[in-house]
């Protein structure tokens, strides 16, 4: 049962399981069918292939997935052990998952535009777990050509944060591990909408700014974002709130400045580490009250130990925590002996 999440389904039967992904990536045309069924009864059963996308071998025993945020997903339901490749080792913060890289179980597999398909097929996994902003991934076709499954995951295409992280029922079905992830999930959700029920008690909503330039043009999330979600959950008045549209806005300086010069707080300004670089790479930052108060919060230095951002490995896993760090910054008060998990104030 899902309660969040609208990019997939799974439909039981007798003796197989129906995985459906609706929504791999923005404006996707064709939903994706693939039948899962227990080893000892694949011998049994005579499918029409040509309704199925894929026929999955249950449990997976040998996994690669090509997205950090895929990474929590296998350690919360102690499957990790499953993974075998990984594009872009490098980007993986988890310790468990690094010194498996650093043991040598998990091979790098190049970049994930350009996966090198010779190393992988040599691995021989049950499955690929893809992502695709478009159904043009020659790599992931020439995968599926050989004869191995790919699945796109479509986690990030989904709405709100609790729904992004209900896909660990996606893995969950996969590993026959339906109540584990069911359970774990629950938890999840329970620990944000009891964030979110203390934050509703407070009176003083500080004003926030987010993003920062690129080039001449400043991305911060629309108000109907998961980020903005999260902003409004936690109580705060994000300035761009009433804005609508996928993906960030891009805006000019001016219209930013105009808007939030005095705001209280400015959250994630990209992928700047200090106030020095920050400075560095626009006088016009300095001009915010919120850079002259040092009231800058960025999840860009909790990184694992080769330089892979956290955030983007456990932030769609674990909302609740992301929560709590904004309603620690925001309202100090109410979490107080709790420390932020990904968000620091800039050095």
């Amino acid at each position: 049962k899902l309660n969040y999440a609208t990019g997939f389904s799974i439909k039981k039967f007798d003796t197989y399981s129906v995985l459906e992904i609706k929504s791999p990536w923005p404006k996707a045309e064709k939903t994706y069918k693939y039948a899962l069924v227990q080893k000892n009864l694949l011998s049994k059963i005579t499918f029409n292939k040509n309704e199925f996308d894929g026929i999955i071998r249950i449990p997976i025993e040998k996994i690669v997935v090509t997205s950090t945020t895929h990474i929590p997903a296998l350690e919360l339901l102690e499957v990790e052990k499953t993974l075998i490749g990984f594009p872009g080792t490098d980007y993986v913060s988890s310790e468990k998952t690094r010194e498996r890289i650093d043991n040598g179980n998990i091979r790098e597999l190049g970049k994930n535009e350009g996966v090198n398909t010779e190393v992988l097929l040599e691995l021989k996994p049950d499955i690929v777990i893809g992502y695709g902003v478009s159904n043009t991934n020659k790599t992931l076709e020439t995968i599926n050509k050989s004869g191995i499954s790919v699945i796109y995951n479509g986690d990030w295409v989904e709405v709100s944060p609790l729904a992004k992280a209900e896909w660990i029922k996606f893995f969950g079905v996969l590993y026959n591990k339906e109540k584990e992830a069911d359970s774990i999930f629950s938890s999840i959700e329970k620990d944000y909408l009891e964030a979110k029920t203390l934050a509703s008690k407070v009176k003083k909503q500080p004003t926030i700014l987010s993003g920062a330039m690129h080039k001449d043009v400043w991305y911060l999330p629309s108000g109907t974002s998961p980020e903005a979600q999260i902003l409004k959950d936690a109580n705060v008045n994000y300035l761009w709130s009433d804005t609508s549209g996928k993906g960030s806005l891009a805006l000019s300086f001016e219209s930013v400045f105009e808007k939030a010069k005095e705001a209280d707080l400015w959250l994630s300004p990209s992928y700047y580490p200090s106030f020095e670089v920050l400075e560095k790479a626009s006088e016009h930052y300095n001009k915010f009250e919120a850079f002259e108060n040092k009231a800058i919060y960025t999840f860009a230095n909790t990184t694992g130990k080769t330089g892979g951002v956290l955030y983007y490995e456990l932030g769609t896993a674990r909302p609740d925590l992301v929560l709590k760090d904004i309603i620690k910054i925001c309202h100090p008060e109410l979490l107080k002996d709790y420390q932020t998990y990904f968000f620091k104030q800039l050095e």
